[in-house]
Parts: structure tokens; sequence; C-alpha cells
């Protein structure tokens, strides 16, 4: 038999995230690889959940999602950014964020069509793109003054004759960086001049921290008519096994999307969503208390990786912390990441694999910060045999 899977999709195989959690339950490692958290969202908004099931509610919801939540979802847009969205034609419910980009960009982009992706990007990304035979274009963030930032006249020489969209990630996984507004009038800029439609991921909007602040690319000038504006309950509520996820955009583009999207998964669970419209409503508190604690974890994270010798990049926002393993004495964080277990008992993600160009992340190791302090307590006791005194 030939190859079976399709030529488009060979360069893909298990994602980085099941093999290094595979690698932490086979060595018996603490695992700050996936970005999962390791307790539960708001009791009440569990509870709504539950009340659903055995309300009934199990049989297909609407597939543009229950009105409900896509009430919740316009009232949040328009309380939060002064965004307004009209929840029966602007809004629609998906199986997460992943399955809401691969939506966008089968819907927007033909075969041969180029995407601008800034690298190091979220792995899905690049699948996605690939799925609708269309053509990457990465722009490499880099650091500066002690973030990843990227320069805005590579951003403009990526746009070319069949350049059809730019995929935004801000707060940005993996790297924690959070883009300026200066860096998104850039990118808002280059989308106005060049016709192309943004996509954005926006699910860390609500996890920031210290003086950072989140701004959608569709609340700058011109750009809600060309922004497909995705965000989801499995980050800011602790629920990241629900996948309930959300598109906001004007109605062309909306309709383009779930036009794609009614043929992947139709529609996603009702209990779930009913109890995330509860929970966009009446839980703010408690996101705001998760974030505190979420900043609270990142400081006792980056305060353990400096003494046991990383070089340390401190994330503006997200789950994750960026190293640099040079000051350590090793430079491929590919080969680092298989060794940690047995050096030090610990799971991380090599960040090279986000990487068009692998050389220019070759030596960034990603933790996860989003762990009970116990858990992150024991991994950077662990991680101190690395240094070298």
């Amino acid at each position: 038999m030939t190859e079976p899977l399709v030529r488009r999709m060979r360069e893909f195989g298990p994602t980085v995230f099941a093999t290094m959690t595979k690698l932490a339950v086979e060595t018996g490692s603490i695992n700050l690889g996936q970005g999962f958290p390791d307790t539960d969202g708001p009791p009440r908004m569990l509870d709504r959940a539950v009340e659903a099931i055995r309300g009934g509610l199990n049989q297909y919801p609407p597939g543009p999602g229950v009105p409900e939540l896509r009430q919740a979802v316009s009232d949040h847009r328009k309380q939060w950014y002064g965004l307004a969205y009209d929840p029966d034609g602007e809004v629609l419910v998906t199986v997460g964020a992943t399955e809401a980009i691969a939506a966008a960009v089968l819907a927007v982009c033909e075969p041969g069509d180029e995407v601008i992706v800034f690298e190091p990007f979220y792995d899905s990304y690049t699948a996605a793109v690939a799925l609708a035979g269309a053509v990457r274009r990465p722009v490499t963030l880099r650091v500066d003054a002690g973030r990843f930032t990227f320069d805005p006249a590579e951003l403009a020489a990526a746009a070319g004759p069949r350049t059809r969209a730019v995929l935004v990630n801000s707060p940005h996984n993996p790297t924690g960086t959070v883009f300026t507004r200066e860096e998104l009038e850039a990118i808002a800029r280059l989308c106005r001049e060049r016709d192309l439609v943004a996509i954005t991921d926006e699910v860390y909007e609500h996890l920031v921290f210290d003086d950072a602040e989140h701004i959608p690319l569709a609340t700058l000038p011109g750009m809600r008519e060309r922004t497909i504006m995705i965000s989801s309950a499995g980050k800011s509520f602790s629920v990241t096994g629900w996948k309930t996820g959300w598109v906001c955009a004007p109605e062309p583009l909306l309709r383009a999307v779930q036009t794609v999207k009614q043929f992947l998964t139709f529609t996603s669970s009702a209990p779930w969503q009913l109890a995330v419209a509860y929970a966009l409503r009446e839980e703010t508190a408690w996101v705001a208390g998760q974030r505190a604690g979420l900043q609270a974890k990142r400081d006792r994270l980056v305060a353990g990786l400096e003494e046991a010798g990383f070089g340390v990049l401190r994330p503006a926002g997200t789950y994750f912390v960026q190293t640099d393993i040079r000051p350590l004495g090793f430079d491929d964080g590919l080969d680092l990441a298989m060794r940690l277990p047995e050096l030090a008992g610990v799971v991380a993600i090599p960040t090279q694999v986000f990487y068009d160009h692998p050389s220019r992340g070759r030596h960034y190791l990603r933790f996860a910060f989003c762990k009970r302090d116990e858990v992150i307590e024991e991994a950077v006791a662990r991680l101190r045999s690395l240094r070298r005194d």
C-alpha cells in the first residue's frame, strides 16, 4: 500500500505535548510541559454543567451554539472591549479555539494562499495552514529588552501577492509575550494596506500580569471588519478539557467560518455551553483571583528557575515561562528535554519545535506554571541539580 496519509500532512506526527506528557507518565516526572492546570474552575460553574446534564440537555444544541452562550459572549466583548457583535449572526460557538482556528483558515484560504504566522507558533497553526493547502510565512519573534517582539520591516516583507491572512496570538504561546499597542498597530497597518484577514487567537486574554494590557486587534481602526476574533473558556476558567470556544466576526466572515465548522463537528456540548454562559456573566471575580494566583505562581517558578541557573524571560501573560539553557552548559533544547526526566525528574517543552527555523529557538525550553504551588516547589527543587557552580 502507498503512504495512506496525504502529502500535505506528512510533516506532522504526534504533537510534542502528547510526546512529552507520555514521557512524564513513563518516568514519573513532574509535568511542567503541557499547559493544563491541575485544579478545577469555579465550583458553581461546574455545578451548572452537572445540572444541565441531569436536566436532560444531552442532545444536539443549535449549530451556531446555544443562545445563552452566544449572548453572553456578545455581552462580554462589549463589556471588556467595547466591541458590539450580534449574537445571532456574528458569534459562533466552537469545539475549543483549536477548531475555530482550523475552520477560520480553511474558510478564507484557497490552496496556494499564504498565511503569516509569528514563530515560535502554537503547533496547530501550521497543521491548519497545511490542511487548507496554504503556505505559511513565518515572522520570527526575537528577544529584545527582555521580551519577545518582532521587526515591523520583517512583517511587511513577509506579505506577498498570495498573502491572504495573518494569524495573531496575543497573549502569545509559547513565549508569554503580550503584544503592545505599537506592535498591534504595525499588524493592523499591514492588514489594511494589503487587504488581509486577521485571525486572532486570544485564549489567554484574561491571563495577563503586572502592567501588561491585552488589546484585541479588532479594536484598532479599520480592523473589526477584517478580524476573526477567537477565544475560549478553557484557560480563563481552568477547564481546558471542556473544549468550548467561540468566534466573533462580521457576518460575512462568520458565515464563511460556520460553513466550514458545520462539517467538522457541527456543534459542541450543550451542558458545557450553558455552564460557560453562566461563568462569563457571574464568575469574573473568580477569574481575577485566578490571574493573581497565576502571577504568584509565575514569580515562584521564575525565581526557582533562576536559582537553578537558567536564563529566564519573565512572561507578561499565559501559563508559560521561556528559559535559555545556555547558562547551564546546554545548547540543544530538544536533547535536554528528552534527558531532563533522567537528570532532574521534570518534563518541559523544547521551544525549537515551534519554529520553521528551529535553530532560532534551539536554546530555549518552555515550562508551565499553571500547577499547584507544591508541584512547582518540588519541580524547582529537582531542577537545582542542574546548576553549574
